[in-house]
């Protein structure tokens, strides 16, 4: 294969899966990796809260080896070197390309692109400038299957939990939230679909709401709204 090597930045959910699936079926790219950043502390997925057990299915029925960016503290000096080491790592193995799903938020499209223009690195982003709706629309054509695990208060309620991404959730959303939930509204978790040899199963469990904790040099890869006071999450349960 000629293509270039690149990791791709996985984060579990719905753009993260499509932007992979477009990666791989127009073979832009030779994916080597997939990189996610999990909370040491509490063995999950950073930001969207899915247990780690269900990222390591995620990762074995798309059939990409994955890598792990650990944080405990959350903030931006811990992430950036974290992830600086990883990178480098696989940029001894001739990995000069990061690929991301981000959309529309220029800034933090800034913030990857400088850190890593650091190491020599160039950032990717297939989706950039896509229109949110006419994507959400073919991610669900295309036989997609993924659940919100993580709602913020500053858009969506705790009875938007759990929900499947489909044409009657997409038509529900309130006039404010982006259709991809591009400006942090939801998280999901992608569960099945082209991309995955094997459905994922799960149950959804308990739900819980977090304050909105915001710590000097936290990151913070989400913007919220001026009315978010914390956040909405579902547990979601692996089954056998």
């Amino acid at each position: 294969m000629n293509d270039p090597k690149a990791i791709f930045c996985w984060s579990g959910g719905k753009d993260s899966a499509y932007c992979l699936h477009k990666v791989l079926t127009e073979k832009l790219f030779d994916v080597k990796y997939l990189l996610t950043t999990v909370n040491d502390k509490f063995n999950r997925i950073s930001m969207h809260g899915v247990r780690e057990e269900l990222l390591d299915t995620q990762a074995g029925s798309i059939g990409i080896p994955l890598l792990k960016v650990s944080v405990i503290e959350g903030t931006n000096n811990e992430y950036e070197k974290q992830m600086e080491t990883v990178l480098l790592k696989a940029k001894s193995e001739g990995i000069n390309h990061v690929i991301f799903g981000d959309i529309f938020l220029e800034d933090l499209r800034v913030y990857r692109e400088n850190n890593l223009a650091k190491i020599g690195m160039k950032g990717h982003f297939p989706l950039w400038k896509m229109d949110t709706k006419d994507l959400i629309n073919d991610f669900i054509g295309q036989q997609f299957k993924t659940v919100t695990c993580c709602t913020n208060d500053g858009y969506l309620g705790e009875d938007w939990l759990g929900r499947d991404i489909d044409k009657s959730f997409i038509e529900e959303l309130p006039a404010n939230v982006d259709p991809s939930g591009e400006n942090g509204e939801y998280h999901t978790f992608c569960y099945d679909g082209p991309l995955f040899k094997n459905k994922i199963s799960f149950t959804v469990g308990e739900r819980v709401y977090k304050p909105l904790e915001i710590k000097p040099d936290s990151v913070c890869s989400l913007p919220a709204s001026g009315t978010t006071n914390g956040f909405w999450f579902c547990e979601l349960l692996p089954l056998e």
